[in-house]
């Protein structure tokens, strides 16, 4: 790898920075408590990315049908966007993207913590860890972009391991937190690469065995219709969902369906979902860290009832008074942060929908 790439994910790391952005014509940036900020060097110029990234990334070129030295001025019409993982020496692992813009090309390197934290340690709500001991249900986990859902689900898979003795099989894009065998028999694909498509890896995982299904992120129809039936078949499915909140969660997987679908799907998933988490993350009050703050659903029999009569609008309210079953609003979550003086009251109106 090239030594200047190691300096500025070294630099990231030690920073506690989300993520790297490498992007020609521009200094490298780290994503540093949610705010991006450059890095003491000099513009990337377009003739050096490739070469920077095929240092790092032995595939990179040969998944564009590119020499690593094609640059700014020679991509080709339709570039392909590239999504890999890659253990660094020392340094962890990193989930990169690769895409060609106006300048040239450009990739986001996002840090994975080193080691899977507990479900406490992310301050995640503590019924999560009921609701993960079910032995079937659609489990979602839902946010925005950089909400961390995916070491949310993580912790969640890193507490079923540790606690039960399961067949555990996961299906990425790529494969981010590497999770060793403990009481659970736990086995990662990633899609593609050990699958050719989600889909397919969903159809295949049902003649596999599992406990516990995890999906990366639940992208499209054919995807949640696999969800959903495998959910109701028994199994126990944590998926994540990019929704700012538990009710859009619902409506999403409703809308990706045909009209004519839609009335079956509903009456479906009031059947086989289990619970949606809605997470943002929030600045810390002594601005050195952020913390999480989560909008919590329940499928009671009530939530049940408002899904399949197509009355998701009442949705919030189940939120507010159903506290005795774990759940609350972002509103709720929020206030209690700030009443807690984790976060100040400006942070919370921030996040406030």
């Amino acid at each position: 790898m090239d030594t200047r790439l190691l300096e500025w994910l070294s630099q990231a790391r030690h920073m506690g920075a989300s993520d790297l952005h490498l992007s020609a014509g521009l200094p490298p940036m780290v994503r540093h408590l949610g705010q991006l900020q450059a890095l003491a060097h000099p513009p990337l110029s377009p003739d050096q990315m490739p070469a920077l990234l095929a240092s790092a990334l032995p595939d990179w070129p040969a998944s564009n049908s590119l020499q690593p030295t094609l640059g700014a001025d020679k991509l080709p019409t339709h570039a392909q966007d590239h999504d890999t993982a890659v253990s660094v020496d020392d340094l962890g692992r990193f989930r990169v993207n690769v895409f060609a813009q106006q300048r040239g090309w450009s990739s986001v390197w996002r840090a994975i913590p080193a080691a899977i934290p507990s479900l406490q340690d992310i301050g995640a709500p503590p019924v999560l860890r009921d609701w993960a001991m079910h032995a079937n249900g659609l489990l979602l986990v839902t946010g925005a972009t950089g909400s961390g859902k995916s070491t949310t689900l993580a912790a969640l898979l890193h507490h079923l391991n540790t606690t039960q003795a399961l067949h555990i099989l996961t299906l990425e894009d790529p494969i981010e937190f590497e999770h060793s065998s403990q009481r659970s028999l736990v086995q990662q694909r990633s899609v593609p690469g050990h699958c050719a498509s989600f889909d397919l890896a969903l159809r295949a995982a049902l003649r596999q065995d599992p406990d516990v299904i995890m999906v990366g992120e639940l992208r499209d129809l054919t995807t949640i219709r696999l969800a959903l039936a495998a959910a109701e078949t028994g199994h126990l499915v944590l998926a994540s969902l990019h929704t700012r909140s538990a009710t859009q969660a619902v409506e999403r997987l409703v809308d990706v369906f045909p009209a004519e679908e839609k009335s079956l799907v509903r009456s479906q998933l009031s059947l086989s979902l289990l619970a949606v988490v809605t997470q943002t993350l929030c600045l810390h009050k002594d601005g050195q860290r952020r913390v999480a703050a989560h909008e919590v659903l329940y499928a009671t029999p009530a939530v049940r009832h408002l899904i399949r009569e197509n009355k998701t609008a009442q949705l919030p309210n189940a939120l507010q008074t159903g506290a005795q079953f774990g759940m609350q609003t972002l509103a709720q979550s929020l206030e209690k942060l700030v009443t807690s003086q984790t976060i100040s009251p400006a942070e919370a109106n921030r996040h406030v929908t």
